[in-house]
């Protein structure tokens, strides 16, 4: 396979959903056109090896913190900056190592990374394309997932 599609993120989405926010498939995740406003929270991992790119996560502020209590099984009103950061860290890390599992062996998962506030509106992708996008969301917050390919990586593919 040479990148995921949005059908595979909606199905890896809708699991983990079910696995670890919504046990009991109350809240589902939406699919739907609109994206996380800004100033908004990115975690991300890459992939290397085989396949080289990243799965980004992006929440609304508040989609964030709602995802972490859930998460962390806190009431929302009680998540710390550092509850989010481990929360949305967390959530990449599962998407992107079942996104990880559909890409060809020899690809590797680095550890997450999460950029908040303001900073969040200024990353940026340096030479990869954007292979996928599902964007959605949960408990009326905006989130979107998306995986990126580098370029050299997409033009063998």
């Amino acid at each position: 396979m040479s990148a995921p599609t949005t059908d595979d993120l909606h199905a890896i989405t809708e699991q983990v959903w079910l696995s670890y926010l919504d046990p009991e498939g109350v809240n589902p995740f939406l699919p739907s056109p609109d994206a996380p406003p800004s100033p908004h929270v990115i975690a991300a991992v890459s992939v290397t090896g085989a396949w080289e790119g990243h799965v980004v996560m992006t929440f609304s502020e508040r989609a964030a913190e709602l995802s972490s209590a859930a998460l962390l099984g806190m009431g929302d009103d009680e998540v710390t900056p550092d509850d989010i950061a481990d929360a949305v860290g967390e959530l990449v890390n599962v998407i992107g190592g079942n996104v990880k599992s559909l890409l060809p062996d020899g690809s590797l998962l680095s550890l997450p990374h999460v950029v908040t506030g303001e900073s969040a509106g200024n990353t940026r992708w340096p030479a990869a394309v954007e292979v996928c996008r599902l964007q959605g969301s949960w408990q009326d917050e905006k989130i979107a997932i998306s995986v990126w390919t580098s370029k050299s990586a997409g033009e063998g593919a």
